[in-house]
């Protein structure tokens, strides 16, 4: 018998639903929050007031364009965490008030594996890697390298110790005065740029562990120190910065991760998370699987950022093993997978 499962999606600036039957999209509604750009930066009090004006209108959509009647589903898939209080609180409330109305059970969900377990979507286009496989989880929060044996055993062997790369886009944006999220500007001007143009620190940490933060304050210096010279530095130079900038955090993105592969003697790679969306960063990964004979899996750039379709996917595999919560769960902040 086929399952259908409502996926909801509220961990930070996001509202999103989905339907999924088993693992086949029906639908995947995502609503925005303009009102951030104004500020540079989520504002988290404003990011759970919108999801609580968006979220009835995002499940109804999801509802009538998958065709499905509330009384046809068989479970509520809900980010638990990590993310931000308010808005977790929004999507799980919503979530136990939905399962208790309908009768289901409701399954709560990791941010950081829904991201992962987003490879197996039934879509044409993408392959599904195979177990055991390695993932690149990169965004904004968070880096890490885990290892994935099967859809509910994962281990980080490698994770930042401090900033994570999507942290450190944004800070190059704000540094040149891109308006907010400036990562995905990065990353257009980078395409225009020289990436060799400008040398920046690059961390020296032992294992598969990361650091961003010295880079980070790299590139603030040698803007800073350039504009001492010349005023227009940065506009002269904006696209050339860019370019260097998403070099570096490639390059120490993939350094790693090719130890860890060579190491672990896993050939299987994959990438996830919202800096996924990163072209630098996926044609660079391609290019290195294809050098040393890798099985490179990246998602479409729909499922990278946050979504509620890899919610729904992660709670399938949880509704097969029958991995219910109870209605006395609560949202966490932090965690790890």
């Amino acid at each position: 018998m086929s399952v259908n499962i409502l996926g909801i999606e509220s961990s930070c600036d996001e509202t999103s639903a989905a339907i999924i039957r088993d693992t086949k999209i029906l639908a995947n509604i995502i609503a925005g929050q303009e009102v951030h750009r104004n500020y540079g930066g989520v504002v988290p009090e404003l990011a759970s007031r919108a999801h609580q004006q968006n979220i009835i209108p995002v499940i109804d959509q999801a509802l009538k364009h998958a065709k499905i009647q509330k009384n046809q589903l068989h479970a509520v898939a809900f980010t638990r965490g990590p993310g931000l209080l308010g808005s977790l609180l929004v999507g799980t409330s919503f979530a136990k008030a939905f399962a208790m109305g309908t009768g289901i059970p409701i399954i709560e969900v990791n941010h950081l594996k829904a991201h992962i377990l987003a490879h197996f979507i039934d879509d044409e286009m993408h392959t599904v890697p195979a177990f055991p496989f390695l993932c690149l989880t990169v965004s904004g929060g968070h880096t890490q390298i885990v290892r994935v044996d099967d859809p509910h055993t994962f281990a980080i062997i490698g994770e930042t110790i401090d900033d994570a790369a999507g942290e450190a886009f944004d800070k190059a944006a704000k540094i040149m005065g891109l308006p907010y999220p400036g990562g995905p500007l990065i990353d257009k001007l980078a395409r225009e740029g020289d990436a060799a143009a400008f040398d920046l620190s690059k961390p020296k940490i032992p294992g598969y562990d990361y650091s961003f933060s010295g880079l980070k304050t790299s590139f603030l210096y040698l803007v800073r120190d350039e504009l001492k010279k010349d005023a227009g530095f940065i506009e002269k130079r904006k696209a050339d910065l860019a370019a260097s900038m998403q070099r570096v955090i490639v390059e120490v993105l993939l350094e790693k991760l090719g130890r860890a592969a060579h190491d672990t003697g896993i050939g299987e790679i994959a990438l996830a998370g919202g800096v996924a969306a990163n072209s630098g960063l996926r044609e660079a990964l391609v290019k290195e699987g294809a050098g040393q004979g890798w099985k490179v899996h990246i998602p479409k750039m729909a499922y990278t950022t946050d979504n509620a379709a890899m919610i729904a996917v992660a709670g399938y595999f949880k509704y097969l093993k029958k991995d219910f919560a109870s209605q006395d769960v609560v949202p966490y902040t932090r965690g790890i997978i």
